[in-house]
C-alpha cells in the first residue's frame, strides 16, 4: 500500500486532526514504513506456531475477592477542601 498525499489529505480528514504542511511529507515517510513493516509481518509463516494468549504460565493469578468494610467515605471526604456532613461542596456551575 503506497500512502501519498491523497490518502494522507483522507486521513486526515477522517481523523478531525490538521496536520501541518511542513510536517506532512515526514509522516508520509513514516506512515509507509509502518506499512511497509506490517506488510512484513503478513508474510510470516505462522501455520507451525502455537497460539499464544498470554506470556504467563499457567494464567493470571488472581485475587480472593473479600469483602473489607472501610470507611472510604471518610476517607475520601478528608481530603476535601470544603464538605457538609456526607458530600462535597462545590461552587455553582448553572445559575
Amino acid at each position: 500500500m503506497q500512502i501519498n498525499e491523497e490518502l494522507l489529505t483522507k486521513l486526515e480528514k477522517l481523523s478531525a486532526l490538521k496536520i501541518a504542511e511542513d510536517k506532512r511529507s515526514k509522516l508520509v515517510q513514516e506512515l509507509e514504513e509502518i506499512v511497509n513493516f506490517v506488510e512484513k509481518l503478513n508474510e510470516l509463516d505462522l501455520s507451525s506456531s502455537e497460539i499464544t494468549v498470554s506470556t504467563i504460565k499457567g494464567g493470571t493469578p488472581l485475587r480472593l475477592d473479600q469483602i473489607e468494610n472501610k470507611d472510604i467515605i471518610k476517607d475520601v471526604l478528608e481530603h476535601s477542601p470544603k464538605k457538609d456532613e456526607n458530600f462535597f461542596v462545590v461552587p455553582k456551575i448553572i445559575e
